[in-house]
């Protein structure tokens, strides 16, 4: 993986990271379907004038169809699932089981797109999820019979999250990414307007909540998209997918910074863990190859 592509995934990760906190704040008082739904518009609208100024509009009648599936899979549906659990979940911990995405991103790709996983990477893998673990054990109060249905419903996100990626990886790839960032949006808002309509609150939520909005929609999706797909169509969608093991890390740290929440030993150990894995799992660390042998 190239520097770029890295450093373009830790931006991605910080932004996904702060989403979390911003949804815990925000879908108390909007419900988890209007609120995705303004998210999803305000993002549309952020950046239907950049692919205008770009003359990209002939790009996206021609996918229209993949680009409303991904829509669905990658935003619309997810987004909702998430919310959904954060009103039980912490952003943290909800932040901690997105890191699963991989592991289905894998799967899907593996037999669907007939990707193929060396040994080491399904290592690297196997020790970002047992990094997550680690970090659940320290961060996790709540009982099953409290938190199983938020729990299957973020499971399910990120399970939504790694077809999606696959979709976006065979049918997607030649089209520019942010076409398939604004494109998706728009596919996303049409989904979910009349359900938002049927649900929007009867109270009107306070400024903090606004914000909040405003801020989840601009920078994830609407920054954090173009980096993602163009990460899906130069990596693939299992190594792109790797950064949601990055994404804990950035939520504790936003914590800890605006919330106040502890950063303890276990955060530092898991958060290291999840590292490593992330690194073995992209191809970004390796091991035994010669200098100037291909890629694996």
């Amino acid at each position: 993986m190239r520097a770029q592509d890295v450093f373009e995934m830790l931006i991605l990760a910080a932004l996904w990271g702060a989403s979390f906190l911003f949804m815990r704040i925000a879908v108390p008082a909007l419900g988890p379907v209007p609120l995705i739904a303004l998210r999803v518009s305000i993002a549309a609208l952020f950046l239907l004038p950049i692919l205008a100024m770009r003359g990209g509009w002939q790009t996206m009648r021609p996918h229209w169809k993949p680009l409303l599936v991904v829509g669905l899979l990658n935003s619309a549906l997810p987004f909702c699932l998430f919310a959904y659990a954060q009103l039980t979940l912490a952003a943290g911990f909800t932040s901690v089981l997105n890191a699963s995405t991989p592991i289905f991103a894998a799967l899907v790709a593996f037999v669907w797109l007939g990707d193929r996983l060396t040994m080491l990477r399904v290592v690297g893998l196997c020790i970002g999820v047992c990094g997550v673990a680690l970090l659940v054990s320290g961060t996790h109060g709540l009982s099953w019979s409290q938190s199983g249905g938020a729990v299957l419903a973020a499971l399910g996100a990120s399970a939504s999250y790694g077809v999606a990626g696959a979709v976006t990886k065979k049918y997607l790839t030649a089209v520019p990414a942010l076409t398939v960032a604004t494109g998706s949006m728009v596919g996303a808002t049409a989904l979910l307007a009349l359900p938002a309509f049927w649900l929007w609150p009867a109270q009107m939520p306070s400024l903090q909540v606004w914000t909040s909005v405003v801020l989840l929609a601009v920078g994830s999706p609407g920054v954090a998209y173009i980096l993602f797909f163009r990460l899906v169509s130069r990596q693939g969608p299992t190594k792109a997918m790797s950064v949601t093991f990055l994404i804990p890390l950035f939520g504790v740290l936003w914590g800890a910074l605006f919330l106040g929440e502890a950063l303890t030993l276990n955060m530092v150990l898991s958060g290291a863990v999840i590292l490593l894995g992330t690194a073995l799992g992209t191809g970004f660390l390796k091991f035994g190859r010669k200098a100037g042998a291909g890629a694996a």
